[in-house]
């Protein structure tokens, strides 16, 4: 069983089954709270159950999607902690996605000053990203993630099992950290991840580990996002403009499809910017359009996605804030470009086919 030490926690990756009854037997804590969705509730709620045996809880559901990651949906959760007496002593388990994950760990860190808490992600996207690292936080006004806290969990539990109750566009989009992860760091797995065109036939008992560990590596030289954790920003600046703004169209993007197109946006900028060579441009398109399709954006939107770049909480200033790469595995991070060439980075790929 794969366990990962960060200074203040570990991650486990094996069945929950196996790794929640040693854990809970070592905490102490007053009353068990479990955030679920509906989703989590019907597919992975079953087998937390199990792990829990005999020990009783109370459950908090919420509804699923990012379009509910806000500070109304924050409220009801408080709302059914402070009806149930939940006191500092509390444990919350978080069991689902980077929405639970993201505003689970934000409610209990708020909740009368902090509550402990327990990530357990069931999507690949939030066991490979959002799961690791303590950074918490709610969507407000369409940015994401603009209102938040570092926080870190009691333990990170991942069962890559979960992954058998996902829809194959949910696992599509969390591979897109797996990439990032792989072009910010490890060009040997970059070069593995191009041969898998099949995401049903992918070994994720391998995968996911060598991607935590990628970010787990990041996290632990720089926890509060000074430095080298800003790397893994690659893809996001322009990522989360566009998932934001498509977030209340008819067909929403998800997170990874719309990192997807960010990552061959900013691999274009830092073509441009930087000098990462054309053949890595060639290969990072190619690739992520075989996994992801092409979306077109439409250039009268493109007002829009800028506006949201403009409030990300990485800028500085009225700058927009990228994170970029000289070459694979070598991430170049406080990086600044104009209006003009980012509008000309969608253009690019528009243009692709």
């Amino acid at each position: 069983m794969p366990i990962l030490s960060l200074d203040t926690y570990d991650i486990h990756i094996a069945p929950v089954t196996e790794t929640l009854p040693p854990l809970l037997e070592r905490l102490e804590f007053g009353r068990l709270f479990v955030l679920v969705d509906e989703n989590t509730r019907e597919h992975c709620l079953p087998k937390l159950r199990e792990a829990l045996q005999d020990q009783a809880f109370h459950t908090i559901q919420i509804q699923s999607g990012e379009q509910h990651k806000d500070i109304g949906t924050c409220q009801l959760i408080w709302q059914q902690l402070m009806q149930q007496q939940a006191g500092r002593d509390a444990l919350l388990l978080n069991l689902g996605g980077g929405v639970i994950g993201d505003m689970g760990g934000f409610c209990a860190g708020t909740f009368k000053r902090g509550i402990p808490f327990v990530q357990i992600p069931t999507t690949l996207l939030s066991q490979v990203d959002a799961s690791v690292g303590g950074k918490l936080g709610i969507d407000f006004m369409q940015v994401k993630n603009s209102i938040g806290l570092f926080r870190d969990p009691q333990a990170v539990l991942i069962d890559p099992t979960f992954l058998l109750t996902l829809p194959p566009r949910e696992v599509r989009s969390g591979f897109a950290e797996v990439i990032k992860h792989s072009l910010i760091q490890e060009p040997q797995q970059w070069a593995q991840l191009q041969q898998l065109q099949e995401l049903n036939a992918a070994d994720w008992i391998s995968l996911i580990p060598d991607s935590v560990r990628v970010k787990e590596r990041i996290v632990a030289e720089d926890p509060y996002e000074k430095g080298l954790r800003k790397a893994l920003n690659f893809g996001h600046t322009i990522g989360h403009g566009i998932e934001g703004e498509e977030l209340h169209s008819a067909d929403p993007l998800l997170h990874g499809e719309a990192i997807a197109i960010g990552m061959v946006c900013e691999a274009w900028l830092s073509h441009q910017l930087l000098a990462l060579p054309e053949q890595d441009l060639e290969q990072i398109s190619r690739y992520i359009l075989s996994i992801y399709g092409h979306r077109p954006l439409a250039p009268e939107r493109y007002r829009d996605y800028l506006q949201l770049m403009r409030n990300d909480k990485k800028n500085e200033g009225q700058s927009i804030n990228f994170s970029l790469l000289h070459a694979v595995g070598q991430p170049a991070i406080n990086q600044y470009c104009s209006e003009r060439l980012i509008k000309e980075s969608l253009d690019f790929y528009n243009q692709l086919q």
